[in-house]
């Protein structure tokens, strides 16, 4: 049986591991939409603002902030300064009845969610999957229209988060 590396070394291993992975997936950065419905908008916002304005787009288009994770607040936490970086994850209750009744197995999609990125000129990107394309793989055709309606309110989100 193999020994599990620890301390200094496992760290070591690990983020060896994730540079030679990274460098095997051409097109493999921030900035790239690796599946398919991924939409990547790049903003004049401050990582701040962004996170500010789509929280209340959200709430603005009836939808509810289920939670969010922020790898930057945690890494400040710890005393380490990385570029904003959080996922808001964003769904409503009578969404999940529906989703549910058309697909328990889809349940692992819910909540959706939105990806905030800081980049280095200090500007915020945004990024997502849209509903249709995250509930596509259970053809499903309640699914299906659920995720449509579910479409139209994350343009919504978007476009109000981004106007000026």
């Amino acid at each position: 049986m193999k020994q599990l590396l620890r301390g200094p070394r496992a760290v070591l291993a690990t983020a060896a591991l994730a540079v030679s992975l990274a460098a095997a997936q051409p097109g493999a950065s921030a900035g790239s939409a690796p599946l398919e419905g991924t939409r990547v908008i790049e903003t004049a916002l401050s990582f701040a603002a962004l996170w500010d304005r789509l929280k209340q787009a959200i709430q603005a288009n009836g939808m509810g902030l289920v939670a969010q994770a922020c790898a930057s607040c945690g890494a400040k936490a710890q005393g380490v300064t990385i570029p904003g970086n959080a996922v808001v994850m964003v769904f409503r209750n009578d969404f999940a009845v529906r989703m549910l009744e058309a697909s328990v197995a889809a349940g692992v999609e819910a909540p959706l969610r939105f990806y905030l990125t800081e980049t280095a000129d200090g500007t915020a990107t945004l990024a997502f999957r849209t509903p249709s394309a995250t509930f596509a793989p259970y053809e499903s055709a309640k699914l299906d229209a659920m995720a449509q309606e579910l479409d139209a309110i994350w343009e919504s989100i978007v476009r109000d988060t981004l106007k000026k």
